[in-house]
């Protein structure tokens, strides 16, 4: 059953998500060499409180801290450390959820630290160009199916992969709601989306193969081949026309 929210869950929603890209703003411009993704930790738990919201993954299932940073070859659920330092040439996702008046919101997005190759910058253009690329496809009488074939036909073609074991899903009074949202998929099949839907979108983009693995934390996923992930997320509103991005300006 998916769940269709009434406008007072919307601005609740809303506020959730503008919360959200607040936060992740904050956390971009103290992203730098030899900062600590503990550091990065601390300072975005600070803002979510200051904001009167709660942080949406500490505690979660287990999960031990408020943000997730992922790094280089690391996927998703990258645990902050304080012994995990922040290098120039790094490539980091940084995930923020937060929980405003029972309400979830839920962004992400992959930041360059100081220089790096042209290809790793491809990486993360073409993995932010295919989250815009589903988010136009989030409108009323398309499918799930549209939305996941909407990254995949641009990822592919730029020769990256999409995962497959990891998808983006439903959000509302929780963190994760029906339905799951894949980041691959065939045109026109799959649940047909309807006005007060909204969905997590998060194309999740390995410069390798697909496939992934999970470190012995329980937590950190990474690329079974080594190579560079980029993960990118928006919390997405389905209305009567244009879809409204409900994390708009997290990046």
């Amino acid at each position: 059953m998916v769940e269709i929210k009434s406008p007072r869950e919307i601005e609740h929603m809303r506020r959730a998500g503008q919360i959200v890209a607040g936060v992740l703003r904050e956390l971009a411009a103290a992203l730098r060499p030899g900062v600590t993704t503990a550091d990065l930790d601390r300072l975005a738990e600070r803002l979510i409180r200051e904001a009167g919201a709660e942080p949406a993954f500490k505690g979660y299932q287990g999960y031990p801290a408020t943000i997730c940073t992922s790094i280089n070859d690391e996927v998703v659920h990258g645990i902050p450390s304080p012994g995990r330092v922040v290098r120039d040439g790094d490539i980091v996702s940084i995930d923020v959820g937060a929980r405003y008046q029972g309400y979830y919101g839920d962004s992400a997005a992959t930041f360059a630290v100081g220089d790096v190759p042209a290809e790793v910058r491809r990486l993360l253009e073409v993995t932010r160009e295919s989250l815009y690329a589903a988010i136009a496809e989030a409108r009323p009488g398309r499918r799930l199916g549209d939305i996941g074939h909407a990254v995949q036909r641009l990822v592919e073609a730029a020769g990256f992969s999409v995962v497959r074991d990891y998808a983006g899903h439903g959000i509302g009074r929780a963190m994760h709601e029906d339905p799951q949202v894949p980041n691959y998929g065939t045109p026109g099949t799959g649940l047909r989306l309807r006005p007060g839907m909204v969905l997590a979108i998060e194309p999740m983009v390995n410069a390798g193969g697909y496939e992934v693995r999970v470190d012995p934390d329980g937590w950190t996923v990474r690329t079974m081949d080594g190579s560079l992930s980029a993960h990118f997320e928006h919390t997405v509103l389905v209305t009567e026309g244009e879809p409204e991005i409900l994390t708009a300006g997290a990046f």
